[in-house]
C-alpha cells in the first residue's frame, strides 16, 4: 500500500511539474495570442478586452491555477488555426503518429537487438566495429536529412517507394477513419487497394525514424550482453557442453529480457515525442506534424497542448515499463 501511494505520488509530482513547465514555455516564447487572435491592426480596445477574457490581465500565479484546472478538466483551450477545441484536434492526428512510431520501434527492435547480439559476440572484431558505426551515424545524423536523402534515392530516382502523405492522392477521403490508422482503417473497410496504398507511404519514413531506435535499442543490448556472458552461469554453461547458440541467444538474452522492454518502451516514447520532422518533411498529418504548423501559426494553445499530449504519453509508457519489470522481475519488487 505504502508503495502503491509513493507512486501515486510520484506520478502526481510529474505530471505537475509538465503541466508548470508548459505553462512557463507558454509565458516564456515571444509570441503575444491575443495579437494572433486579433491580428495587428485591431484597436487597443479589442486588444484589451480579448486580454481580459483570456485572463493575461491577472497575476502570474493565477493564470497558472485557472490553466491548471483547465488542463485537469482535459480542456487544452481552442486552437487559432483549426478553430476547434484543441483535445479534439491531438486526438484526430495522433493516431497517425501512433502508427508511424509503432512501425518504427518495431523496425528498432528487430534490427536493434541482433545488431546487439553479434556485436557482443563478437566483441573488438570487425563486426563490432561496423555495428558500432552504422549506430552512431544513425544517432548522430539529422533525421530530417536523412528523409530528403531518402526521399531523393528511393522516391525521385529508384522509384522505389511513394511520395509524401499517407496515401495516394486518389485514395485519399475514400476510407472512413475509424481508427485514425490508415492502414487498418483500409483492412476494416475492405479496401486492400488502399491499404497497401498506405504501407507503401508508411515504410520509407517508419524506416528513417527507426534508425534511430536501431541505434539505441542495439547500443543498449550490446551493453546488456557484455555483463551477461561474463557472469559464472554463461561459463558453466559452456563447460557442460551447450552450443555457444544456445548460451547466447537462449540464456544470455533471455536474461536480459526484462531490461530491453525498459528499453524498448522508452525508446517508442522518444519515436511518439521525436517524430516532429519526420513528419514535416514527409508531409505525415500526426501529431509533429500538426504541432509545427501551430508554431509557425503562432496557435500556442495548440504548441502547448500537443506538447502537453507527448509528456503525458512519456510518462505512461516510462510508468508502464516500470511495472512490467516490476512485474517480470521478482529481484525488482
Amino acid at each position: 500500500m505504502t508503495r502503491a501511494a509513493g507512486l501515486i505520488a510520484s506520478v502526481a509530482a510529474t505530471l505537475f511539474g509538465l503541466i508548470l513547465v508548459t505553462f512557463l514555455i507558454g509565458r516564456v516564447v515571444p509570441i503575444d495570442p491575443v495579437l494572433a487572435i486579433v491580428g495587428d491592426r485591431a484597436t487597443a480596445d479589442t486588444y484589451a478586452r480579448i486580454r481580459s477574457e483570456l485572463g493575461l490581465d491577472l497575476p502570474l500565479w493565477r493564470q497558472f491555477l485557472r490553466y491548471l484546472v483547465a488542463v485537469l478538466q482535459g480542456d487544452l483551450g481552442t486552437s487559432i488555426l483549426t478553430s476547434r477545441p484543441v483535445l479534439d484536434d491531438v486526438l484526430r492526428v495522433f493516431p497517425a503518429t501512433l502508427e508511424l512510431a509503432t512501425v518504427a520501434v518495431v523496425i528498432g527492435a528487430a534490427l536493434g537487438i541482433p545488431a546487439g547480439v553479434l556485436a557482443a559476440t563478437h566483441r573488438g572484431g570487425w563486426l563490432d566495429h561496423i555495428i558500432r558505426l552504422l549506430g552512431l551515424i544513425g544517432h548522430s545524423a539529422p533525421i530530417f536529412w536523412l528523409g530528403l536523402m531518402g526521399l531523393l534515392l528511393f522516391y525521385a530516382k529508384l522509384d522505389w517507394v511513394p511520395g509524401p502523405g499517407r496515401v495516394d492522392v486518389f485514395y485519399e477521403g475514400l476510407v472512413d477513419p475509424r481508427t485514425g490508422v490508415a492502414t487498418i482503417d483500409a483492412l476494416l473497410a475492405g479496401e486492400t487497394d488502399v491499404f497497401w496504398s498506405a504501407l507503401h507511404h508508411l515504410v520509407l519514413p517508419a524506416s528513417i525514424l527507426g534508425l534511430y531506435s536501431v541505434a539505441y535499442i542495439a547500443r543498449m543490448t550490446r551493453s546488456f550482453m557484455l555483463d551477461q556472458l561474463r557472469q559464472e552461469y554463461i561459463t558453466t554453461a559452456r563447460v557442460k557442453g551447450l552450443s555457444e547458440v544456445r548460451v547466447v541467444w537462449r540464456h544470455a538474452l533471455g536474461n536480459i529480457a526484462v531490461p530491453l522492454i525498459t528499453v524498448i518502451a522508452l525508446s517508442y516514447a522518444t519515436l511518439l515525442e521525436g517524430s516532429v520532422l519526420t513528419e514535416t518533411v514527409f508531409a505525415w498529418p500526426g501529431l509533429g506534424l500538426y504541432i509545427t504548423n501551430s508554431l509557425l501559426s503562432a496557435d500556442m494553445n495548440a504548441v502547448l497542448g500537443g506538447t502537453l499530449v507527448v509528456g503525458v504519453v512519456f510518462i505512461g509508457l516510462n510508468l508502464l515499463s516500470d511495472l512490467l519489470y516490476r512485474l517480470l522481475d521478482p529481484r525488482a519488487r
